[in-house]
């Protein structure tokens, strides 16, 4: 067997010498470069001779040789300074962008909506821009000029800070996993780029616009009961979007006084659990019975098409339509959190109920008696929206023997006239 042929490598060469008996080929031209084959001949490995050593890079064909011959500059390199040969099978960053995005969208712990804005994040601007360079060549420099620069003149900071958390995401978990040797974005910040600090938008209603706001609200309750439960759950309770559209009845306990959000419904994560105070009780069995009148008996409080929950765009659209331009389904949660402060609500009870990310100790620190304070606060809120108008939605008077006239009498009193009327059932209470 003819031990080495020097030869200049591509792939179209490697098939026709694997056809002979050369075990070697020495690249012309990129000195140093070797391709040996493997027993099936139908494999082999490259190396890269440096100072007398032969240093394994990668596998073929897995690692074709234009990729080989584009990521030499950067081995070579690596080498001088001591460190490792081997070679990603990716060669462009668009490579490494992909594999992260199917990564992405097959994680069962991340919510739907956040796999949608990374995906259309990598979609829209990281490939776009960056998919065609080498990852030999992503440096501090590059990313200002291809990609932090040009974005920032056209998006909001907010979003450009999550643009550059996704690609740095996508490097720290492929060199954590070993498949690059090296994180080319490993002590770059995104303040090397932009000295603009992230602010959080202002809630565009306030305590003052309760009375208007109340009043909106039975408008829509007495013509889209649907689109009104929704939105005053949300302003009740401070949920998110997502996880109030998502509700099914399976998840309140009237009997328990409790709303229970599973973790998968949720931003961060963890289960949620709230209690349900009388006035909300009223509300969602006046409304669970609206929709029996309606023919409907299924699983969730917002139902969309083809036995689905309302979908996102759908529930978007129902704020677009009340907030007209004006506030958005966040400002509800936003004013929640607020509301519960000028009530002098505990700011970790607050956070509680809003469902923020909190450390372990702290949960368990307040684990006794959690329920309680988070029932006492409520409370204290919905107390609060009566005075506001929201009384006359739940008709929660002394008087219960009318549970089922709660949303009609309120549409009369709101001066509509577009609520069903029926007997709340004994299983519901």
């Amino acid at each position: 067997m003819t031990n080495t042929a020097a030869v200049k490598i591509s792939d179209a060469e490697i098939r026709r010498q694997a056809a002979g008996q050369v075990r070697d080929l020495r690249a012309l031209g990129n000195h140093g470069l070797y391709f040996r084959f493997h027993r099936s001949r139908e494999r082999g490995s490259w190396y890269l001779i440096h100072k007398g050593k032969w240093n394994l890079i990668g596998s073929y064909p897995e690692l074709s040789a234009a990729k080989v011959a584009a990521a030499l500059p950067d081995i070579r390199l690596r080498l001088e300074a001591g460190e490792g040969s081997s070679l990603s099978s990716w060669v462009l960053t668009g490579e490494l962008l992909s594999w992260f995005a199917a990564r992405m969208s097959r994680d069962r712990n991340l919510s739907g909506k956040r796999k949608s804005t990374a995906a259309s994040a990598i979609k829209q601007h990281l490939v776009p821009r960056l998919g065609e360079i080498p990852l030999a060549q992503i440096d501090k420099a590059l990313l200002d000029r291809e990609l932090m620069w040009p974005l920032q003149e056209s998006l909001s900071i907010d979003y450009v800070r999550l643009v550059f958390q996704l690609l740095a995401l996508a490097f720290r978990q492929a060199t954590k996993l070993g498949l690059l040797s090296s994180n080319p974005m490993a002590g770059i910040r995104f303040g090397d780029f932009s000295k603009v600090k992230v602010t959080v938008k202002p809630s565009r209603l306030r305590g003052v616009h309760l009375e208007d706001l109340m009043s909106r609200m039975k408008s829509t309750l007495a013509n889209l009961p649907q689109h009104g439960v929704l939105a005053l759950m949300m302003l009740c309770h401070g949920t998110r979007l997502g996880e109030t559209r998502l509700a099914r009845w399976n998840h309140i306990s009237l009997a328990e006084r409790e709303w229970f959000i599973p973790a998968e419904h949720t931003k961060t994560g963890v289960q949620h659990r709230l209690p349900l105070t009388d006035q909300v009780r009223f509300l969602l069995m006046a409304y669970r019975e609206i929709q029996r009148n309606q023919g409907y008996d299924g699983q969730f409080l917002f139902p969309g098409r083809q036995g689905k929950p309302m979908s996102e765009a759908k529930a978007s659209a129902v704020f677009t339509v009340m907030g007209q331009g004006e506030w958005t389904s966040h400002d509800l949660r936003k004013l929640a959190r607020t509301g519960w402060a000028d009530l002098g609500v505990d700011h970790l009870v607050g956070e509680l109920l809003i469902n923020h990310a909190m450390g372990h100790n702290v949960k368990v620190y307040i684990q006794s008696d959690v329920m309680a304070r988070k029932r006492e606060a409520l409370e204290k809120w919905h107390a609060h929206l009566d005075q506001k108008g929201f009384e006359s939605v739940h008709g929660l008077t002394g008087d219960r023997s009318m549970d089922s006239w709660i949303l009609s009498r309120a549409a009369e009193r709101a001066g509509f006239d577009g609520f069903p009327v029926s007997t709340i059932s004994e299983d519901s209470k």
